[in-house]
């Protein structure tokens, strides 16, 4: 019974205290694995946060108009780990990205790797793997 109210108080602090609690996805509730991309575009930014990475990319479509695409990656300990340092991204350079389209018909993608303009190729890793 004492566990039980302390598990229940433990609750209602992070309730009160104001946190933001995010549940993890899984990668085939929000990508297709059977819908890969190759995106080529100019890196606009880089984001090395916790859960998860984010590279932005300009791509520009065929009727000459840009969308501004969404790469996830993984958390920023794995992406170091894996050698990418936010200092290997210069913002205005073109950058191509593989990866898994998002369900929801939205501009973002799954990240499997992203190769920089002096050739350079890093895992992002996605949370589906290396393809």
């Amino acid at each position: 019974m004492r566990l039980r109210l302390l598990g229940a108080g433990a609750v209602v602090a992070v309730v009160l205290s104001g946190a933001v609690i995010e549940a993890h996805h899984s990668f085939a509730a929000e990508f297709d694995g059977n819908k890969p991309v190759t995106l080529r575009g100019t890196l606009k930014s880089v984001e090395l946060v916790n859960p998860h990475g984010w590279i932005h990319i300009d791509v520009k479509n065929p009727d000459g108009s840009v969308t501004e695409w969404a790469i996830e990656a993984g958390a920023a300990n794995q992406l170091l780990k894996a050698g990418l340092r936010k200092t290997d991204f210069q913002i205005g350079t073109e950058v191509v990205v593989k990866g898994f389209l998002a369900r929801n018909g939205k501009p973002i993608a799954n990240g499997t790797s992203v190769t920089l303009a002096d050739g350079r190729d890093f895992f992002l890793s996605s949370s589906r793997g290396a393809q």
